[in-house]
């Protein structure tokens, strides 16, 4: 799966270094925030989720939808391939660790909060097409587009846990991964306010959707269950544009 994901935005970032010299290039710099939907967060474990990740994490640690909300921030390189038409190739970055404790167990001893860290790191290589509906001596320059990634991910589990298979639940230190690649696609829009010519102050709103199923050290416990991690979620960012 992973060989699979290199080769493919291989050939993405290869479709636009060949793409037709049709007009002028730009790079683009940004930073905002990631706001993962964390759309199971609370839902009680009697109900079937479809991204269980979450759903259990929200319902042993003391956490809520809010809590893998961080800061995002990536490059761009886009060109304009035909009128008011660019196509772009991005990288972005986003991490979170929270630091919590287990929401109904104490340790047996004295009673205190047991606690462990979690991690979501997220880098989405991706495509995109804008369209930019406007001529080049725009001041004011809205755009929409979408366009497809490939999102190397990594989550973490590290402290102490409780063994919940053991009829003592024990507590115990560990470290718990998975990381891969996942697939998935956005949509966004925006507005760039050109200072002059050839640079911009750029607003963008971008919802992106995506999800795996986990391996590692979150396989399944047993039959019939998966663990999947949801990936979906709004970046709000803001940044420049410098058209050369």
């Amino acid at each position: 799966m992973r060989r699979a994901a290199l080769h493919t935005t291989f050939l993405l970032v290869l479709g636009l270094a060949v793409a037709p010299e049709a007009g002028a290039q730009g790079f683009d710099g940004r930073v905002g925030g990631f706001l993962p939907r964390m759309r199971d967060c609370g839902v009680p474990s009697s109900v079937r989720a479809e991204y269980t990740l979450f759903q259990d994490d929200c319902e042993l640690y003391a956490i809520d939808k809010n809590a893998f909300n961080g800061v995002y921030g990536g490059v761009e390189y886009n060109q304009v391939v035909m009128k008011n038409v660019e196509l772009a190739v991005h990288y972005d970055y986003a991490s979170k660790t929270v630091d919590t404790f287990y929401r109904n167990y104490e340790r047996p001893d004295n009673g205190g909060n047991i606690y462990q860290s979690l991690r979501l790191r997220m880098a989405p290589l991706g495509i995109s097409v804008r369209l930019v509906p406007t001529s080049k001596r725009a001041r004011i320059a809205p755009f929409v587009g979408g366009g497809v990634d490939a999102i190397f991910y990594r989550y973490e589990e590290y402290g102490d846990f409780i063994d919940f298979f053991d009829p003592d639940l024990t507590i115990y230190a560990d470290h718990f991964i998975d990381d891969g690649v996942a697939f998935g696609a956005h949509a966004f829009g925006g507005l760039r306010v050109y200072l002059n010519r050839d640079f911009a102050i750029v607003g963008e709103g971008r919802y992106q959707w995506s999800g795996k199923d986990m391996g590692d050290d979150f396989l399944p416990n047993e039959p019939g269950f998966v663990n999947r991690i949801d990936l979906t979620g709004w970046t709000w960012t803001v940044g420049v544009h410098v058209r050369f």
